[in-house]
């Protein structure tokens, strides 16, 4: 875990600052019992999540790392 950034990339942070947004405004839309407020937030929420795995897929978000796994042996 000490090699992760746990999502700190500029990609991960523009697709949920966008996807909060729209949260925002489709709470906002069923407090004022408008529906299409309501809707219009939620797809802004999906468009946060497109702006992130595009952004990602840029060279913005994190890198793959390639894990290797140690299995330790017993040795008797």
């Amino acid at each position: 875990m000490a090699g992760s950034n746990h999502g700190h990339t500029p990609a991960a942070w523009t697709g949920v600052i966008i996807a909060f947004i729209g949260f925002c405004v489709s709470g906002a839309g069923t407090v004022m019992a408008s529906p299409l407020i309501f809707w219009a937030g939620l797809v802004v929420v999906l468009l946060g999540g497109v702006v992130g795995m595009v952004m990602s897929a840029a060279g913005l978000g994190s890198r793959k790392a390639h894990r290797t796994h140690q299995v330790a042996s017993s040795k008797s």
